[in-house]
């Protein structure tokens, strides 16, 4: 085994024999560190423990809302790809029924007993969701002659298979209307699970989305896709097993599923408040809430049912204002601001809420709270944030100090299942200040790895560090013990002891986490330490070929990922104009010094070369795909400078299963 450890400096060996304990054989661990799961400490089990004394378990309200309408749900549920790869599973989790282990936060495991309630339900008479079928709920609102579906789940698998539940209980009719509330995958990838491109065109099918949707679906789900995918899988837990010690549910429903994602793109956009279109009867008017749980995001009101669709902005758990997978920081003073407005424009007359994550709420009293202390939890995590931020301290010091205030803590829709206060009092800080606290010493870092191995050299002996560090986990100091000895394995991802350590400490903090976000980063940090970076397709969901949606991304964005994945280094000399001629329009790209420029609309009469091509080709530039290119482009002028173009294009070499907590 690798060690950094200054000359003279004690070894690990001595400093155990002078305390007077014999240290293993060399080929075993002289700390008694190995690679298995570990059991809940006493200092776990104990934080836990107090955790369940502060929250009412008697309370049985969300419970019943969960449980209410249920008409009929399969005794199992998994369901697979045409592969046979698992996609979704709810049969994982029947170990839920059961009381909450030491090795798990109450709080979540509860919500984790709630989530694991799927099938189909009645929301009212002509309103119904399958619930448990995906990470979100899809739901069918009945017209006069079909259905208006919201929402399609994440993945086409779950999507058809909560479609035939449906027909085999409700009937089969034909579908009128799909709605997109906003502009995450989990709310439009399973389409083509109920309808197809074709059929949208020949049956007239409304494809309706808020305004903003196309260009934050592709925002999201392209441009910074490939590290979104890799972080996501810690968020949602794809890399473990669902267990006593492994995922639990990430309180908006228990994770993500891995099979097909697809796209049809809007063909109706809501373009305001107060908008209102009348499909198969059914009367809808839209709240656009842009800037809350997405860029793009709207409610729906139903004037004849008095039902109110709150998309994600209610959801029966805090949100997140900041995303562990990464997204754009969302404004907690907006999405509080939005939920009055929607108190202001309907709280007098719902009867009914109903959101495209858990459970419904009913009864105009209950409704108007709920929506109140939702409200009342984003705005103030914003506010506090803001007070203390002009008071001096800093992110990570107004992470550590701010809490809800007791009632809305002690309130099961607005605990921290999925969002916690700590990171969404940071995004508030990083939307108003940015990454940067003032202090100039943070203006240019080292990068990791070089800060963790001048660490280690100021530190001396690794192996009396170690032990220190060992002495520390003993007495449930997880967070400190983590810390340090992740610098360890940046200094020396080979220090083996180092990696077990780090690891069993992350195990800790997971078992103590309320939210199932944290939960579940925490847990695949420790497998990863323990066994090395998962690179298994089966734990990732894919992209249908024909219908995903880098397939009906605008020229416009095309060119936009072209500039994203060009290495501007290794073509730092190359300077050129091409123009772009496409059917339905014309482009003049710039290569400036590597740097990829584009104008819309116009040709430049002394290009250095035209290509001339098929939206399907310029995609193929995009992604550097050498048969799509000799199949789709033809070029006049100089013939080399694309290929010159294409060696600095690394859009084919994109690695989905980058490092994170290791060098």
């Amino acid at each position: 085994m690798k060690r950094l450890c200054k000359s003279g400096s004690l070894t690990l060996a001595a400093v155990l024999l002078l305390a007077g304990i014999c240290p293993a054989a060399e080929s075993e661990s002289a700390l008694g560190l190995n690679s298995e799961s570990k059991e809940a400490t006493q200092f776990t089990a104990e934080a836990n423990e107090q955790v369940h004394a502060l929250l009412d378990f008697e309370d049985e309200r969300e419970l019943e809302n969960a449980e209410r309408g249920l008409i009929a749900a399969p005794e199992s549920l998994v369901i697979t790809t045409e592969t046979g790869k698992v996609a979704w599973s709810q049969d994982a989790y029947a170990f839920v029924e059961e009381d909450a282990p030491a090795s798990a936060n109450p709080s979540l495991w509860r919500n984790t007993q709630l989530n694991h309630i799927y099938g189909l339900f009645e929301v009212m008479d002509g309103i119904y969701q399958v619930r448990g079928y995906d990470m979100s709920n899809i739901t069918f609102i009945k017209g006069e002659t079909g259905w208006i579906i919201y929402d399609p789940l994440m993945t086409v698998e779950c999507a058809q298979a909560a479609f035939e539940l449906v027909k085999e209980n409700l009937g089969d009719y034909p579908v009128k209307a799909i709605m997109y509330s906003h502009s995450h995958v989990d709310h439009f990838g399973g389409v083509l699970g109920i309808v197809s491109e074709q059929q949208v065109a020949d049956e007239e099918i409304l494809i309706v989305a808020p305004e903003g949707f196309v260009e934050h679906a592709v925002s999201e789900n392209v441009y910074a896709g490939n590290a979104m995918g890799r972080r996501a899988s810690f968020q949602y837990g794809t890399l473990l097993e669902g267990g006593e010690k492994g995922s639990l549910c990430i309180g908006i429903g228990m994770g993500q599923s891995h099979g097909t994602t697809s796209y049809i793109s809007p063909n109706t956009i809501i373009s305001e408040t107060g908008q209102t279109l009348v499909i198969d009867g059914v009367i809808m008017e839209f709240q656009l809430t842009p800037g809350t749980e997405a860029p793009a995001e709207m409610n729906t009101w139903f004037p004849q049912k008095k039902a109110l669709w709150m998309a994600e902005n209610c959801t029966g758990t805090l949100h997140n204002l900041y995303t562990l997978r990464g997204a754009e920081v969302r404004d907690g003073q907006a999405w509080a601001n939005f939920l009055m407005e929607t108190l202001k424009l309907y709280g007098n007359d719902v009867e009914v809420v109903f959101q495209s994550h858990n459970w419904p709420h009913w009864e105009n009293e209950n409704i108007v709270e709920y929506i109140v202390n939702t409200a009342a939890a984003y705005k103030y995590i914003n506010d506090q944030t803001l007070l203390y931020l002009n008071e001096g301290y800093t992110s990570t010091e107004i992470a550590n100090m701010i809490e809800l205030p007791e009632d809305l803590k002690k309130n099961w829709y607005t605990r921290q299942y999925y969002g916690t206060v700590a990171h969404n009092s940071k995004a508030v800080y990083q939307k108003y200040m940015g990454w940067y606290d003032a202090n100039p010493i943070h203006l240019g870092e080292m990068e990791p790895t070089e800060r963790a191995k001048k660490f280690v050299e100021y530190l001396g002996d690794v192996d009396a560090v170690l032990l220190k560090a060992k002495e520390d986990y003993d007495n449930g100091e997880y967070q400190w013990v983590a810390e340090l000895t992740n610098m360890l394995v940046f200094a020396d991802p080979e220090n083996q002891d180092a990696r077990y350590l780090c690891a069993d400490a992350l195990e800790q903090l997971g078992y103590q986490a309320e939210s199932g976000t944290w939960r579940n980063a925490y847990l695949c940090a420790a497998q990863e330490l323990r066994f090395g970076t998962n690179t298994d397709d089966a734990t990732r969901s894919s992209s249908s070929e024909e219908g995903g949606i880098k397939q009906h991304m605008t020229p416009e964005m095309i060119l936009q990922y072209l500039g994203i994945y060009t290495d501007s280094k290794k073509i730092e000399g190359l300077t050129f104009t091409a123009n772009i001629v496409l059917p339905e329009a014309s482009y003049v790209l710039v290569v400036k010094n590597g740097v990829v420029l584009y104008e819309q609309g116009s040709l430049h009469e002394k290009a250095d070369a035209t290509w001339t091509t098929t939206r399907k080709g310029l995609f193929g530039i995009a992604q550097n795909n050498r048969e799509l290119i000799d199949a789709e482009v033809v070029q006049e002028g100089d013939t080399t400078l694309l290929d010159q173009l294409m060696e600095g294009n690394l859009a084919a070499e994109q690695n989905p299963y980058f490092n994170i907590v290791e060098p």
